[in-house]
């Protein structure tokens, strides 16, 4: 049988029997069998351990399949800023995993925000929806509190009671969840060590000591704004009768 070759040989090799065989054989093999998965298999949800008497116990672990218990526990956090009419309300729900065991935990389930001001409708469903379900997919979710504090608005932010600048709205959300992941467990409480709070106390108590001091000249009988006279060297002359008249000494340019 003749073969005719439409294209240049650039390079070719002897093939034994046995080899091309082999070969076919390979393909065939490969045609026939499934297809890898595209995706690795998800994470184990439970965790086998032994508990304080010894027996094993399975360790549940949060997870995007855990089904929604019917009754959930959570807080509800108002946030009143003064760019709005209308305050907002934050409500996390919480999940407890492993509940009256040494492994007992409680995560973030879901959130949801609500309030009368219908202009931030649309991106309020949408974050509430995303960070619930950063909250379900399990992992560590405190990362969700740097990323939303770091939101800035670029009409200018707002000073809270207290005189905390608040860049955002977003932001003071973000101040919110940190909140209640400090109460729930799955953050650390900012706090000073023993050293920086003595320094602080004393900073403290210099600042308020200099404010109580007083100078002995400091307190005037004069009006305010009173000038210097000239003659008597007090803060007393002021504009009396159409002439600068001193209330001191009685000096006057008027004669």
């Amino acid at each position: 049988m003749t073969i005719k070759i439409e294209r240049k040989i650039v390079k070719y090799e002897v093939q034994k029997p046995e080899e091309a065989q082999a070969e076919k054989a390979a393909v065939a093999q490969a045609a026939s069998a499934p297809a890898a998965p595209a995706v690795l298999p998800p994470a184990p949800t439970t965790t086998t351990v032994r508990d304080k008497n010894g027996h094993m116990a399975q360790v549940i672990r949060m997870h995007e399949k855990l089904e929604r218990p019917e009754v959930l526990i959570g807080s509800t956090y108002k946030i009143k800023t003064p760019i709005s009419d209308h305050a907002m309300y934050v409500t996390i729900n919480d999940i407890v995993l492993n509940e009256d065991t040494e492994y007992e935990q409680r995560r973030p389930f879901e959130i949801f925000i609500n309030s009368k001001n219908l202009d931030h409708f649309q991106w309020i469903v949408a974050l509430t929806r995303i960070i619930s379900a950063v909250f379900r997919k399990g992992g560590d979710v405190t990362f969700l509190v740097d990323e939303l504090k770091a939101v800035f608005d670029p009409r200018g932010g707002y000073w809270q009671p207290g005189g905390k600048f608040m860049p955002s709205i977003i932001a003071e959300l973000g101040y919110v969840i940190e909140r209640h992941l400090q109460s729930i467990g799955l953050l650390r409480k900012p706090s000073l060590d023993e050293h920086q709070r003595k320094l602080v106390d004393e900073k403290r108590a210099e600042y308020e000591a200099r404010a109580r001091q007083t100078d002995a000249f400091a307190k005037s009988d004069f009006p305010e704004g009173a000038q210097l006279c000239a003659k008597c060297s007090t803060a007393a002359v002021v504009m009396m009768d159409g002439c600068m008249t001193c209330l001191n000494c009685g000096e006057s340019k008027c004669g």
